[in-house]
């Protein structure tokens, strides 16, 4: 095998049992670079030029090179999320497992900081409420800033442990499961990972993976589906795992269609199916996936709660900042108006009684003694309604200089808050004032590196 990588030679032992005579093949790739690949939203805009298609998702695309994404104004309009194309093989497993023409309650349970969840929201029925959950606060919140930059209303962030969801009997019919893993598949691109791996931290993932199977097992309905991946290779922590959760619950594994040219090997282990990508097969990152259909019976949650989101909104003017007003409840909560989607009320309301929820609904304004002061969600939401608002278009010098939180000059005789627009995106809210730009932009969202 080449040199130029410090191996561990456990390691290398997990990958010559699985691959035999291509083991050298694989770890000459883990020399070669990543392949760079986003996934577009379809509610925004954005075109793309120089890319190929990625074949098991409708969405995602190869790029030809790898451009500098900090410094475009296009990302923080969330047009598109940068994801390793492997990952993305989520909707080729929920294609063929779930009913994505019906709306259904769905949990990311490990979904920080986003991929999976921005990628389920362009998938899933408008009326499904994806729950996105992440357990460490730090990254709940880079969580809840891409769901924002997304801009879809039917996801609420919340910061919980595994446990916390055990006692929600049945609720969701789809659970996606991103384990922590020993990030075997990530060595190529993240020298960290490589350095830190041993097989004591595997045999730990292994063993916390299977806590987390354990606790969130009852949230998932009778006939309901968990996806389960990880970004790891060996079987301890993929196949044995899937075994593992076979002889605790009642359930069955699908099969997911592939093409041989897509380089995505099936692997199988007793009762289960995987599927798992090497480098050197497939263009992507090492990945491992398996689509597990629950079939033991689950006794139905009552949901009761005291609890109410905030207090009625009275102002409607502030309805008029949505396209379709008559889908959303308006409520005031620590005086911010929030759009609830109604179809989601209740849900939402008993899951705030039981979780730690960070995000929900639109964050529309702040209402200051009658003046409604634009919140940055608002901006970014497909739901907004841009023509009540003045807009103004921006360069992209003048944008990213928006995004560092600078003040920009702009030529315009507007006055008051106004959305400030990036190839027909928003981007965020500006105050113009008689002498001088107020720039709205979260002061912790703001880049700091600086414009080419």
């Amino acid at each position: 095998m080449p040199k130029e990588l410090s191996i561990p030679n456990d390691f290398q032992k997990i990958i010559k049992d699985l691959l035999g005579n291509e083991s050298d093949s694989f770890f000459e790739a883990l020399l070669t670079p990543s392949p760079p690949s986003v996934r577009p939203n379809p509610s925004k805009n954005f075109q793309l030029t120089n890319t190929s298609k990625i074949p098991w998702t409708q969405f995602g695309k190869y790029l030809n090179e790898r451009p500098l994404f900090t410094l475009d104004p296009s990302l923080h309009a969330g047009a598109y999320y940068v994801q390793e194309p492997s990952s993305m093989f989520l909707e080729k497993a929920l294609t063929h497992s779930v009913d994505l023409k019906q709306p259904l309650r769905v949990l990311d349970l490990c979904a920080a900081p986003g991929g999976k969840s921005t990628h389920l929201l362009s998938l899933l029925h408008p009326n499904s409420l994806l729950v996105s959950n992440e357990t460490i606060r730090t990254r709940a919140n880079i969580l809840s800033e891409n769901i924002q930059k997304w801009g879809y209303a039917n996801a609420i962030v919340t910061n919980n442990d595994p446990t916390h969801f055990s006692k929600l009997n049945g609720l969701f019919d789809l659970i996606v499961v991103d384990a922590p893993c020993s990030g075997e598949g990530l060595f190529r691109k993240d020298n960290d990972t490589l350095d830190k791996w041993s097989p004591a931290n595997v045999n730990l993932c292994a063993m916390r993976q299977r806590r987390i199977l354990k606790d969130i097992w009852p949230a998932l309905k009778q006939d309901g589906i968990l996806i389960f991946s990880t970004c790891t290779y060996n079987t301890q922590e993929d196949e044995e795992t899937m075994e593992w959760l076979s002889q605790t619950g009642d359930c069955e594994f699908l099969n997911i269609p592939i093409e041989e040219n897509w380089g995505v090997v099936e692997t199988k282990l007793k009762n289960t199916i995987g599927y798992r990508f090497y480098p050197h097969k497939a263009k992507g990152e090492g990945f491992f996936i398996s689509v597990v259909r629950k079939k033991e019976p689950v006794s139905p949650l009552r949901m009761h709660t005291r609890q109410v989101l905030g207090e009625k909104c009275k102002n409607e003017e502030v309805k008029l900042w949505l396209k379709d007003p008559a889908l959303f409840r308006y409520v005031v909560n620590k005086g911010v108006i929030t759009a609830v989607p109604e179809i989601h009320y209740e849900l939402i309301t008993f899951l705030s009684d039981r979780l730690s929820v960070i995000q929900f609904g639109i964050s529309l304004a702040t209402d200051k003694h009658g003046k409604l002061v634009p919140e940055h969600n608002a901006a970014l939401s497909i739901h907004l309604n841009k023509s009540n608002f003045a807009t103004i278009a921006l360069s992209r010098e003048q944008a990213i200089s928006y995004l560092r939180k600078e003040t920009i000059e702009i030529d315009t005789k507007e006055k008051g808050f106004a959305l400030l627009i990036y190839e027909e995106n928003p981007l965020g809210w500006v105050n113009l004032l008689p002498h001088r730009m107020n720039n709205l932009y979260p002061s912790n969202w703001r880049i700091r590196m600086k414009p080419d």
